[in-house]
């Protein structure tokens, strides 16, 4: 056998399992390993996964929501304390704690019949960091 009869089954033992998912980084890895804005131009790809959190958050209603959560005792709240701070139904409050969450900017945690949300800080402080330089 020749090598270059073996090199295409190695390629293709190597990579079978490996899906393009795998390879690719949610916004809040990338977020994490941004250099800051202020240090050097955030390449487009990497611009393109980060804008998904900024979008999330950039809704007032889930800007004050994760403000609430994040400032609640222990660091969570419970949704039924969130539709209390909102003229909102709990349908349309429900809706923007799930675009947080799927975003990865909070956590959740169901007890009960209640859910608890949690804000995930590092993926706040790497915004902060991406943003502000720290």
């Amino acid at each position: 056998m020749s090598m270059s009869e073996i090199a295409p089954d190695i390629d293709i033992c190597q990579y079978r399992g490996v899906s393009k998912s795998a390879l690719t980084l949610t916004p809040v890895e990338t977020v994490a390993c941004c250099s800051p804005l202020v240090r050097e131009p955030l390449p487009s790809e990497q611009a393109e996964r980060v804008a998904p959190l900024f979008k999330a958050l950039a809704d007032p209603v889930r800007l004050r929501l994760v403000s609430i959560v994040a400032g609640s005792e222990g660091g969570e709240a419970c949704v039924c304390d969130l539709n209390d701070a909102f003229d909102l139904s709990q349908p349309t409050i429900s809706h923007h704690l799930k675009v947080l969450h799927e975003a990865g900017l909070l956590d959740r945690t169901k007890r009960g019949v209640w859910v608890y949300y949690a804000v995930r800080r590092e993926v706040l402080a790497d915004l902060a960091a991406l943003v502000g330089g720290a």
